[in-house]
């Protein structure tokens, strides 16, 4: 069986992408749970398992960005064709997550973790850290990304225009 480059880069594109969605749940699933405990206890058992997801999340959606490039590229496929514009639509999406990094995740991050360690300092959930979890510039960044996410997979199968 002889495999082209083009098809090989495909395969891992999509493979990456299925990490990448898998850490994307793992890491919604376990924070959505920290976020409804009361126990500090508890949210500091979670948040090392979220992170770990996180771990898996910012490499895999360098390496999705990449790998679609290079099989767009393999597979002599152009961005401003008809018939081929799902491709430029994907990457456009997908590239307006990032700029979410640094205007939300990061500054609102830290807002977080300051709240977080005063949580720990006082050993209980304090209202802080109820706020920073329910964060609605946070929660619009994450709706934001599973939605785009969803659309990027759906232009990919779909392949619509």
């Amino acid at each position: 069986m002889d495999v082209s480059l083009a098809t090989f880069l495909v395969f891992l594109h999509v493979a990456t992408a299925f990490v990448f969605v898998g850490g994307l749940v793992g890491r919604w699933i376990v924070l959505d749970r920290a976020r409804r405990s009361s126990d500090i206890g508890e949210i500091d058992i979670l948040l090392p398992v979220a992170d770990r997801f996180e771990k898996i999340v910012i490499p895999a959606s360098a390496a999705i960005l990449v790998l679609g490039l290079l099989a767009m590229w393999a597979q002599d496929r152009p961005l401003f064709e008809d018939g081929a514009y799902w491709l430029l639509a994907s990457l456009v999406l997908y590239l307006s997550i990032m700029p979410l990094v640094p205007l939300i995740f990061l500054p609102r991050g830290r807002v977080f973790e300051a709240a977080l360690a005063d949580a720990r300092a006082r050993g209980t959930v304090t209202p802080e850290l109820t706020a920073a979890f329910h964060d609605p510039m946070v929660a619009f960044a994450r709706t934001y990304e599973a939605v785009v996410v969803a659309i990027v997979i759906a232009l990919m199968v779909l392949k619509p225009f």
